[in-house]
């Protein structure tokens, strides 16, 4: 074959893959989305995930199944989708513990946030509860305080995993009061919620939303919210500010997140996607009657933003010595 001929052909050839891999993006996506879930079903991540769900296979046009990869504070679901094809058909719904907390509280973490992820949406923001078993002697933060400081080493407190916010938030008020707790960890917040309504630990900090949930019923008694404002979702339970108790404010974050090399056509088409569906006046006002603030960002603003929490939360891991092998 002469050498015109073969450069012609491998011409042809670039032309003819271009337009394939043009022509796949354009019409992405043609099959289901899988969205991973490094957490059990029933906690707070599937909470919000059902909750678009179906405003967003509308808008996507095609159907997200929600898949569960449980494990090490949502690490295992982290690894699976960073190992995944690069195609926008398996994306991540992770919290704030997975993306910016895991990494600095574990001495190997399996991942880097911002090496091995491309950013999508953020979907979400919302403060957490600090709450106890309803037969534990106290109805205000102070007074658990003081029952705790009482009773050193009795308490146990239960989160959704080693490393994740559920964790780093109870460490954090230990730090600032001089309370002694121990870290009871659960493969997930459903589990972790069993065992405090059943008594096995005493204390907790979960996600608004769960977590008014069971106050609602009588569950558990909800003793103050993170954020600087109340929750909506809770008007009689103060901050943790306001009690005077501890300088603690903390929000955490819920997003989408996709392996590293996602083309930027499949991530704007995704991240476009998740806007259409956040704006909708029906699931605002469900997410906001559940404490959960609607607080969408898009895939530049979402990189930016775990790029300015990443050494905020390794700071904070670092003040409340809070470090995982």
């Amino acid at each position: 074959m002469s050498k015109p001929i073969l450069i012609i052909r491998i011409l042809l050839l670039s032309i003819t893959l271009g337009v394939s891999s043009g022509w796949a993006m354009a019409s992405y996506p043609d099959k289901p989305i899988k969205i991973i879930i490094g957490f059990p079903a029933g906690g707070p991540l599937d909470a919000h995930i059902r909750l678009l769900s179906d405003k967003l296979q509308s808008v996507l046009g095609q159907p997200v199944i929600v898949d569960y990869k449980v494990g090490a504070g949502g690490a295992v679901g982290a690894q699976y989708v960073m190992q995944s094809p690069a195609d926008g058909y398996t994306v991540l719904l992770a919290n704030t513990g997975t993306m910016v907390i895991n990494p600095a509280i574990y001495t190997k973490s399996p991942y880097d946030t911002l090496k091995d992820f491309q950013p999508i949406a953020r979907t979400a923001q919302q403060p957490l509860a600090l709450i106890v078993n309803k037969d534990v002697a106290a109805n205000t933060l102070k007074e658990f305080v003081a029952y705790a400081k009482a009773n050193p080493g009795k308490l146990n407190y239960g989160s959704a995993g080693n490393g994740g916010i559920s964790h780093l938030v109870p460490e954090m008020l230990k730090s600032e009061t001089g309370i002694f707790m121990v870290h009871i960890p659960f493969k997930g917040s459903a589990p972790a919620f069993t065992d405090l309504i059943a008594g096995h630990v005493q204390f907790m900090a979960e996600s608004v939303p769960q977590a008014a949930n069971y106050a609602k019923q009588g569950k558990v008694k909800a003793l103050a919210v993170t954020s600087a404002k109340r929750n909506p979702a809770l008007p009689n339970t103060p901050t943790v500010l306001e009690t005077g108790v501890a300088n603690l404010e903390v929000v955490g974050f819920y997003g989408i997140l996709a392996p590293k090399g996602t083309p930027p056509e499949v991530t704007n088409k995704l991240s476009q996607a998740f806007k259409e569906t956040l704006e909708s006046p029906d699931i605002q006002k469900k997410m906001i009657d559940q404490g959960a603030d609607p607080a969408y960002l898009n895939a530049d603003q979402f990189s930016k933003y775990l790029a300015a929490e990443m050494p905020r939360w390794a700071k904070a891991v670092k003040q409340a010595g809070a470090k995982l092998d």
